[in-house]
């Protein structure tokens, strides 16, 4: 069975380990992670295959780290749909302002485009005089919609945002 395990607390040298020996400890296999460092924060989750009997080990693992101040959760998965659409990567770069994650949001799922991976970040852009938003997103596009319907609903948001897309 796949289960996610889900981790914040305060970044700090061997989070990484202890997560790992939990799902070792529990017979588990780690297949994927994402983690960042937010907010001074550690973040991350991981996808881990291991027997349905191993389950209660592995929240046991993640009591005792809560116990320790990195709050540990994990979550079941859901049953894999069938991917529905054609993949398109895509880099987004455009003046920061409050609201540009749900305008960029509401611009795809307006168009039936599901996200199927985002990171976003800021950065400081002197030559542009101010904080610069970047995102790069992995998306399924519904196969009515053009790729172009998709840059087009990108770059009227404002004509401030630059899109490359990786098709």
């Amino acid at each position: 069975m796949e289960v996610i395990l889900m981790a914040i607390g305060d970044d700090r040298p061997g989070l990484t380990q202890s997560l790992a020996d939990a799902i070792v400890e529990s017979e588990g296999n780690w297949l994927e992670s994402h983690f960042a460092t937010l907010g001074g924060k550690y973040v991350g989750s991981v996808l881990v295959e291991l027997p349905q009997d191993k389950v209660s080990d592995l929240e046991a693992a993640a009591r005792r780290m809560d116990a320790a101040g990195f709050n540990v959760s994990v979550q079941p998965t859901a049953p894999a749909a069938a991917p529905q659409g054609r993949p398109l990567g895509f880099e987004l770069v455009g003046k920061d302002r409050p609201g540009i994650v749900r305008e960029v949001s509401t611009a795809l799922a307006t168009l039936g485009v599901s996200i199927d991976d985002l990171e976003t970040g800021t950065e400081e852009g002197a030559m542009f005089g101010g904080t610069l938003f970047r995102a790069r997103a992995r998306v399924l596009v519904p196969k009515e919609i053009s790729f172009d319907d998709v840059r087009h609903a990108l770059e009227t948001i404002s004509g401030e945002i630059i899109v490359d897309f990786e098709e």
